[in-house]
């Protein structure tokens, strides 16, 4: 056949930082907002704050509108400490002058003097030329955000292009738990814990200007303060809770790290305008899910379902910004990242990254957690359902079907339906390698405990008979030989939609084989006949046949176990004589005991396999259990059942 359609599967194609074992915590109270000491007696220059801030804030325009040589900016080579923090407008601030210049602006705001509007708008003014340097300085000289800091961060604010610069690096803070190391220009690697990072948040979303800085960045912010939250549940060290804990004195909180990570996140939820979000995650009770280490990947899994509704553009937003992270073998924090992204992988133009998706899940199709496996296959699942992603497949066939063999009956099913995908597409093809692998790997199938798999197994094994390429037709005979006798047993399936699959296929695995009369049977539904034709076809083979029926007398459903009984009753007739009759006969006698509700069926077969047997044990002088006097004690013979080529029966005969 000329391949006009492509063919399927044709081509062959950061550190982590250690810490103390996570701690049991009580569940804490409702967190508090920050508030700057509410009901104390303001101390000397807090009243001053504000009214500097409104005067700032009022000028802020004006000031953006001038150009930057109006203030008089000129080099210098002054030390930092010699100049007064409100005339260093007058000075162009090089970088290495920045963390001292932070540090005296952090000490003026923390004195008991009125704070002059212009020291504010240096602040803004260094955090934009230079914010790696503030954030890292400030979170470093006031790390707890003592109420000097706040005013700063809340300065810092109030200008958007000025809060979309700092951010970057508060979030690589965010990140790194417990402990980030970056040098200032001074020299200065002091750890900063990602918790201080967190809490500076928290103080800049409360500042209505860094609504657009923080759309920016959403993406970036979420995934940060999941990485925040996950870290704090499990991770614990008696530094963390001493820094902790001079966090809540200094703002009165009442909570614990990952509650106040969680409190962050819905605060910047709200600020993005995602309030239902925050309310429907506590409904379905998201947060207390993401609270605990086990059930953290179904809440952010969960989060995901519930933005993907109404926030289509920021979930795909947030699954680019996790396919970066999980091009990175080794995240500590894949399986949440992976829950997130599967889940809101239809929001993607798969055009711009599909290399990148199929490669991730087709490198966690080989790991070890079975959560992540099926991650991975849910996310095959929803990619071969997109024409373009399922020509792509051929790169994790192999692998797919090496997943058939799993245990996990739910990793089994999902790995079909992604097969199923694929090939319902035209212009794909299995190709003569992937043919006799997939076959082979779906026959054990057939007997699957859940009834999904195996209707899924035996439906792809028309497919692949179907949709085979010429050169692969060959290699597949010998496997569609072997799912004759199953796919008959299995016609007599109690499941209507099992039965019905097994019929076509079979009508189609004789059509395959070239078999006109076998395939005319099975039009014609003449099952019993069919039983009698296939030994018939190659008498050597009953011994064969008999022991690949053995395993059918223990189903649970009496109507396979009875199709077993009557199709090795015709196995018999052709193996009288034979040195294999007495052992397959002991087989089914063992497998037959183990009936707990025989049907009668079942008994009068035992009486007359137990006949036979003992007639070869004694023409062969063997006095064992399974002779003729153990079979008549042991099994009552009811009336003589005519099973057509049973042994024993009239129409066997007697040897």
């Amino acid at each position: 056949m000329a391949e006009k359609r492509q063919g399927l599967f044709s081509r062959k194609k950061s550190k982590d930082s250690s810490a103390a074992p996570a701690k049991q915590r009580k569940v804490a109270k409702q967190f508090q907002p920050l508030q700057d000491n509410a009901g104390k007696k303001p101390e000397p220059g807090r009243g001053s704050f504000s009214q500097s801030l409104k005067n700032f804030i009022m000028c802020g325009k004006a000031a953006e509108k001038e150009d930057t040589n109006k203030f008089g900016y000129r080099p210098t080579d002054l030390s930092t400490a010699s100049i007064e923090c409100a005339e260093m407008s007058n000075y162009v601030v090089k970088a290495d002058q920045v963390p001292e210049m932070v540090r005296i602006m952090h000490q003026r705001l923390a004195s008991p003097e009125t704070a002059d509007v212009r020291l504010f708008m240096n602040i803004l003014r260094m955090a934009e030329e230079h914010p790696t340097g503030v954030v890292l300085t400030l979170l470093r000289c006031a790390p707890t955000c003592d109420r000097a800091a706040v005013m700063m961060w809340r300065t810092i604010g109030s200008s958007s292009p000025t809060v979309e610069k700092v951010l970057p690096t508060l979030i690589c803070v965010m990140e790194d738990w417990p402990v980030h190391s970056m040098f200032t220009s001074d020299g200065d690697d002091t750890d900063v814990f990602a918790l201080a990072a967190t809490l500076v948040l928290w103080v800049i979303i409360q500042v209505p200007k860094c609504q657009e800085a923080t759309h920016n960045y959403a993406p970036h912010l979420l995934v940060a303060l999941v990485v925040q939250i996950c870290d704090s549940t499990v991770h614990s060290s008696e530094e963390v809770d001493t820094f902790w804990k001079q966090c809540q004195e200094e703002h009165h909180l009442n909570t614990n790290p990952s509650r106040f990570a969680v409190q962050t996140m819905k605060a910047l939820l709200c600020r993005l305008r995602c309030d239902n979000v925050v309310m429907e995650m506590g409904r379905k009770h998201g947060w207390d899910t993401l609270l605990c280490a086990d059930t953290q990947h179904y809440a952010v899994g969960l989060l995901a379902r519930v933005m993907r509704r109404d926030f289509v553009p920021l979930c795909s937003r947030i699954a680019l910004h996790l396919l970066g992270l999980l091009s990175m073998e080794g995240h500590r924090w894949d399986l949440p990242f992976l829950a997130f992204l599967v889940e809101v992988l239809e929001c993607l133009d798969l055009k711009e990254c599909s290399d990148s998706v199929l490669e991730i899940m087709s490198r966690y199709l080989q790991n070890e957690c079975r959560e992540r496996r099926r991650l991975a296959l849910r996310g095959l699942v929803v990619l071969s359902k997109d024409p373009s992603m399922a020509r792509r497949m051929g790169t994790v066939s192999q692998r797919l079907v090496d997943v058939l063999g799993d245990a996990d009956g739910e990793v089994v099913r999902m790995s079909l339906s992604v097969f199923m995908n694929v090939l319902q597409y035209k212009n794909i093809l299995v190709s003569s390698t992937t043919a006799p692998k997939l076959a082979e790997a779906l026959l054990p199938l057939f007997d699957h405990d859940n009834s999904h798999v195996q209707l899924l197994s035996i439906q792809l094994f028309e497919k692949v008979m179907d949709l085979v390429v010429d050169e692969g037709k060959k290699p597949l005979k010998r496997i569609v030989s072997q799912s004759l006798l199953p796919l008959f047993l299995h016609c007599h399936e109690e499941n209507q939609r099992v039965a019905e699959a097994s019929m076509k296929t079979l009508h189609c695995a004789t059509g395959f084989l070239k078999k006109r009369g076998l395939k005319q049977l099975v039009k014609k539904e003449k099952l019993p006949k069919f039983g009698k034709c296939l030994l018939a076809e190659d008498t050597s083979r009953a011994a064969e046949q008999l022991r690949r029926a053995l395993p059918y007398l223990e189903s649970p459903q009496e109507s396979l176990r009875e199709a077993a009984i009557r199709f090795m009753g015709m196995a018999g007739r052709h193996l009288r004589g034979q040195p294999a009759e007495l052992h397959v006969l002991s087989q089914a006698l063992e497998a037959m005991s183990k009936d707990d509700s025989p049907s009668s069926t079942n008994l009068e077969i035992q009486a007359i396999f137990g006949q036979r047997s003992a007639e070869l044990r004694s023409s062969a002088g063997l006095r064992e259990p399974g002779s003729q006097e153990h079979y008549q004690e042991t099994v009552k013979r009811p009336p003589p059942l005519n099973v057509t080529g049973a042994p024993g029966t009239a129409d066997a005969g007697h040897s």
